[in-house]
């Protein structure tokens, strides 16, 4: 993960996150890129008639004050140890954020954003999802993997392989629920052909999968936990609730690694 890209909003978890990327950076030798997002849709209003206009007064103070903020962030990390760019952008968000991570390794964002489930659908790069106001420090205590076998949790954690290098504990938590997947003894087998030594436990189901799952979380002390996103559909997510849902709803720690 050397390619960081954090979202620079001027929100109170905007330094957990900065800070996270830098620690990263210097763990994995990286380069980090600070996205400061400006989006223009939202000085556009319709009229009933069906046309529209700019609140371009509006407009010009919100962009000159998200280019303060981008000067600021520049001036801010100059005196560390971590090379880094500032990108602006004016698009939408999540469109923002896919675009620049088309070359990005991970992408770090707050549950607070509310871009972190979207994101992850979008774009085919990992997501860092931090508690707000919580940096993530490496190298890490303690990590816990979920695993069901299939290919989102698959995907996740070979992304998240650089996180857990010099790891103090790896933990691949499985709750047996269906038949089929790959077998969480060759995600075991896996980190280890890394130097990864991982401890494989099988949960009892008490209660959903989700609540079995933080509930082990919560009990290791788990900094991170690696996941995939969205196995069933968003919309199925929506309706009747799920795993990414719900750690996504969950406002304490862990923080979260995505990917779908």
């Amino acid at each position: 993960m050397r390619s960081i890209l954090v979202y620079a909003d001027r929100g109170p978890s905007m330094a957990a996150r900065l800070e996270t990327g830098l620690s990263l950076a210097r763990a994995t030798g990286g380069h980090v890129t600070v996205l400061v997002d400006t989006p223009v849709s939202r000085y556009i209003a319709m009229d009933p008639m069906g046309g529209s206009y700019v609140a371009s007064d509006a407009l010009k103070e919100a962009l000159a004050d998200d280019d303060a903020h981008s000067d600021a962030i520049e001036a801010q990390l100059t005196g560390q140890d971590v090379p880094f760019d500032v990108l602006r952008s004016e698009a939408d968000p999540v469109d923002a954020l896919a675009s620049a991570a088309r070359l990005a390794d991970v992408v770090i964002l707050s549950r607070s954003s509310a871009l972190a489930g979207e994101m992850a659908l979008t774009s085919r790069t990992p997501v860092l999802v931090l508690p707000d106001k919580s940096e993530l420090k490496l190298p890490l205590g303690k990590v816990c993997i979920a695993w069901d076998g299939g290919n989102e949790a698959a995907l996740a954690m070979r992304s998240a392989v650089p996180l857990l290098v010099g790891c103090g504990a790896v933990h691949v938590l499985t709750v047996k629920e269906k038949p089929g997947g790959f077998p969480a003894t060759d995600a075991v087998s896996y980190l280890s052909r890394h130097g990864v030594k991982a401890e494989l436990s099988e949960l009892a189901r008490t209660g959903s999968t989700e609540e079995t799952l933080a509930a082990t979380v919560y009990r290791l002390g788990g900094e991170l936990l690696v996941m995939g996103a969205y196995g069933k559909s968003r919309m199925r997510e929506y309706l009747f609730g799920g795993v990414t849902r719900f750690f996504l709803e969950e406002s304490a720690k862990p923080a979260l690694l995505l990917v779908h």
